[in-house]
């Protein structure tokens, strides 16, 4: 099999979480949340590989058609609708999930994650209604019919620029990883992946 390895560069440590110097992160899928994944590293200063099996990228997320959920948004204070990552946190576990820690995580963070998205990438998600399960209206969208699409493709089409534009973000496709390698205290350093009949690895955070 081929191997491709990257070497550390000073600028990055710094900006990288990691139990080990590594100057990019391996980011494993393209779907929505791949690509905030890939966009956040990005933005701390980071390198970034993204692999995706598919031929393209978007996953399940672009058929979202009700829209992004986030509690204490800009937009909903705009729209004077009181509501809470308490109250959020309240429904989503009311609704029969079962880990209250993600579901702290997931909520809150929702409000900061759709701000993110209309600030970041100019996205509209202008309209708010309240769908089953919530005590307020906390569903985000534009006027686009399917704003999984919309949303999602904006994070895809930043990553691709500075793909595009500099070295710091590659996007590899038909890329089906299926080990991730760990050192010798466990750690997770890197990932193999399959392309076109071949082995791969790509070195850094997975």
């Amino acid at each position: 099999s081929r191997v491709r390895t990257h070497h550390s560069s000073t600028s990055a440590l710094g900006a990288m979480a990691t139990v080990f110097p590594a100057d990019q992160a391996i980011v494993l899928g393209g779907g929505l949340a791949g690509m905030s994944a890939a966009n956040t590293v990005l933005e701390n200063g980071g390198n970034v590989v993204l692999l995706d099996k598919s031929s393209f990228c978007g996953g399940n997320s672009t058929k979202a058609t009700s829209g992004i959920n986030g509690a204490a948004t800009k937009t909903q204070k705009d729209k004077g609708i009181d509501d809470s990552v308490d109250l959020f946190t309240s429904d989503t576990m009311k609704g029969g999930a079962k880990k209250p820690e993600v579901v702290k995580v997931l909520c809150g963070n929702s409000g900061a994650d759709v701000d993110w998205l209309v600030e970041k990438f100019n996205l509209d998600l202008s309209l708010v209604a309240r769908l089953g399960g919530h005590s307020a209206p906390r569903t985000h969208r534009g006027k686009e019919r399917f704003p999984g699409m919309t949303i999602t493709y904006a994070l895809i089409q930043m990553v691709e620029k500075i793909a595009e534009r500099t070295g710091k973000a590659k996007i590899i496709t038909k890329a089906r990883a299926h080990k991730l390698l760990t050192n010798s205290a466990g750690a997770c350093v890197g990932v193999v992946y399959e392309k076109g009949g071949l082995d791969f690895q790509e070195h850094g955070p997975v």
